[in-house]
C-alpha cells in the first residue's frame, strides 16, 4: 500500500556548512605581487627624495656659488677701475683736452690688462670715446645712471658670451662736484661662466653617486617597512588555513602597529565567531540525527496501527474512512522525512559510504523509473553501452528526486537523457532531467539545492521534506561531481548531473 509522510515544521533548523576547518585560501600570487609593488615602491620613492635632495642642493650650491663667484670679479674690477681713476686722473689739468682724454685713456686700458677690461671715456658733452679693438657694449641705463652722478654697473649678454659694463662719475678731488669726465669698462666674464659651468657638472658628477649609493639604504628602509607586511602575509596565510589562533606580534606605536592590532581583533573575533559556529552546527545535526532515530520506533508502530486501518477503511462510514486515509497518507509523509533527515545527518556526520560499481548507467537510470511507474510520464534518451563505476542506490536516488521534482513542478513530458562529453581522461558523464513547466525564478536558483529551501514561501505545507534537491546534491558531491539548476531557452527547467566517467571494477569506498 502506497504510505506516503507527515511533515514535521518543528524539525527546520540552520545547515551550517562547515565540514571542513579550512577556509578558503587567499590567492598567494597576488599577495606577493602586492609586498613586490610595495618594495618597489618604497625604494623609487626613497630614490626619488634622494635624486631630488640632490638636486635641489646642487641647484642651490650652483646658485650661491655663481652668484658668489660674479659678485667677486664684479667688485674686483670695480674697485680695480676706481683706484686707476684716483691714480690717473689727478695727472691731468681740467677741463681736458682731447689728447689728454686720449691719453688718460690708454692708461687706463693699460693698466687694467690683467682684468682685461676696455675702458670707454666721455668727456662732458662729447660723445662716448671707444677704447680698444671692441666696440662699446655699455647700457644705455649704466650711462644714464653715470650721467647723473651714480657709479652704476651691469651683467649682460653681447654676441653669446657674458660681459660686465661698469660706469664711473668723476668728481673734483676733495669735492662732489661733477668733473664731466665719465669713465666706463666693459670686461669679458667667460672665465666666471666656465667656472660656474665646470660647478654644475661637478654637481651632477656629484649627484648620480649619491643616487646610487641611497639605493642601498632604500632598500634596508623598505626591508623594514616591509617586514610588517610580510608577517601579516604568513599570518593570514595560517588563518586561510584554519590555524584560528594565529595572532601578530605588535611593537611600536605606528600605523603599522595599528594594523597588527587589528588583525589580532579579527582573528580573535573570527576564532570566537567560528568555535560557536561549529558548536551550533555539532548540535543541529545531533539534534537532527537524535529526533530522527527517536522517530522511528513511534512510527513503526503507527505505521503497523494506520495499515490495518486502512485495510478496513471501505467498511467504516465515509467521515471515518476519509480521515483514517488522511492518517495514513500523513504517516507516509513523516516516515520519508524521517528517512531524509537521517540521510542528511549520515551526509554532515561523514558516514556516508559510496560502493562503486561498474554498471551500465542507462539500464539503472531506465529501472528508477520503471519502478515508480514514470515510463508513460518520461521521454528518455538513453544511449546504450555507456558503462561507468557508480554507486546504483545513490544514482537511483539521485535520478529520482530530480524526475520527481520535475513532474511535482515542471510540466509532462519530463526529458532524460544521458550523454558523454570529452576524450580520454577528461571525459564526463552528463545525466540531464528537463521539464516543460514555467521554469525557476532567477531569484530562486542559486537556493534551490539549499535545505528546507522553498520557492513559495506562502505554502505552509508541501508533499515534500525540502531536503530531496540537498541530498541529491551530497550524493553528487560523494561521486565527485557537480548538478547545476537552469532555465532552458524554450521554456521549462533543466538539471545537469555532471560525474567524471569512471570504469573499472566493482569497489567500495
Amino acid at each position: 500500500m502506497r504510505r506516503p509522510a507527515l511533515r514535521m515544521p518543528a524539525l527546520r533548523m540552520p545547515a551550517l556548512r562547515m565540514s571542513s576547518p579550512r577556509m578558503p585560501a587567499l590567492r598567494r600570487p597576488s599577495l606577493r605581487a602586492v609586498a613586490a609593488g610595495l618594495r618597489a615602491r618604497l625604494v623609487l620613492a626613497f630614490l626619488l627624495v634622494a635624486a631630488l635632495s640632490a638636486l635641489t642642493t646642487a641647484a642651490l650650491t650652483f646658485r650661491e656659488a655663481r652668484t658668489a663667484i660674479l659678485k667677486r670679479t664684479q667688485d674686483t674690477a670695480i674697485e680695480a677701475l676706481r683706484s686707476q681713476v684716483n691714480s690717473q686722473v689727478p695727472d691731468y689739468a681740467f677741463p681736458l683736452s682731447q689728447q689728454a682724454l686720449q691719453d688718460l685713456q690708454h692708461r687706463l686700458n693699460a693698466a687694467g690688462s690683467a682684468q682685461r677690461w676696455t675702458v670707454h671715456v666721455r668727456y662732458r658733452n662729447s660723445g662716448l670715446v671707444p677704447g680698444g679693438d671692441h666696440g662699446p657694449i655699455i647700457p644705455r641705463g649704466v650711462q644714464e645712471k653715470v650721467r647723473a652722478g651714480i657709479p652704476a654697473f651691469q651683467r649682460l649678454d653681447s654676441g653669446g658670451d657674458p660681459w660686465l659694463a661698469i660706469g664711473l662719475p668723476v668728481t673734483y678731488r676733495g669735492s662732489s662736484e661733477a668733473s664731466g669726465l665719465e669713465v666706463y669698462a666693459q670686461m669679458p666674464l667667460r672665465e666666471d661662466e666656465a667656472n660656474v659651468q665646470a660647478l654644475v657638472k661637478a654637481a651632477q658628477r656629484g649627484a648620480l653617486p649619491a643616487v646610487a649609493l641611497a639605493a642601498v639604504p632604500a632598500l634596508i628602509a623598505a626591508r623594514g617597512v616591509l617586514r610588517p607586511v610580510r608577517e601579516l602575509r604568513r599570518a593570514s596565510r595560517k588563518l586561510a588555513a584554519g590555524e584560528l589562533d594565529t595572532r601578530l606580534k605588535v611593537t611600536g606605536r605606528d600605523e603599522l602597529a595599528d594594523l597588527s592590532r587589528t588583525f589580532n581583533d579579527m582573528a580573535e573575533a573570527l576564532e570566537e565567531n567560528v568555535a560557536e559556529l561549529r558548536r551550533m552546527e555539532a548540535n543541529s545535526r545531533r539534534f537532527a540525527a537524535d529526533v530522527s532515530h527517536e522517530l522511528r520506533t513511534p512510527l513503526a508502530a503507527m505505521t503497523a496501527v494506520v495499515d490495518v486501518l486502512d485495510e478496513d477503511a471501505d467498511s467504516l462510514d465515509p467521515d471515518t474512512a476519509y480521515a483514517v486515509r488522511l492518517i495514513s497518507e500523513e504517516t507516509g509523509k513523516l516516515a520519508r522525512m524521517v528517512e531524509d533527515l537521517m540521510e542528511i545527518s549520515r551526509f554532515d556526520a561523514g558516514a556516508a559510504a559510496l560502493h562503486l560499481d561498474e554498471v551500465d548507467v542507462s539500464e539503472t537510470v531506465r529501472k528508477t523509473l520503471q519502478a515508480r511507474g514514470w515510463q508513460d510520464k518520461v521521454a528518455a534518451d538513453l544511449p546504450e553501452g555507456v558503462r561507468a563505476r557508480l554507486d546504483p542506490r545513490r544514482i537511483d536516488v539521485v535520478v529520482a528526486n530530480l524526475v520527481g521534482n520535475a513532474l511535482k513542478h515542471g510540466g509532462e513530458p519530463v526529458d532524460v537523457a544521458v550523454r558523454v562529453t570529452g576524450q580520454d581522461a577528461g571525459r564526463r558523464l552528463l545525466i540531464e532531467i528537463a521539464d516543460r513547466g514555467r521554469g525557476i525564478d532567477p531569484e530562486v536558483l542559486p537556493h534551490v539545492f539549499e535545505r528546507f529551501f522553498k520557492a513559495d514561501s506562502a505554502r505552509a505545507r508541501s508533499e515534500g521534506s525540502g531536503l530531496g534537491l540537498a541530498i541529491t546534491l551530497e550524493n553528487v558531491r560523494l561521486h565527485e561531481g557537480t548538478v547545476r539548476a537552469a532555465n532552458r531557452p524554450g521554456g521549462g527547467a533543466v538539471f545537469t548531473v555532471d560525474l567524471p566517467l569512471r570504469q573499472g571494477g566493482s569497489e567500495t569506498a
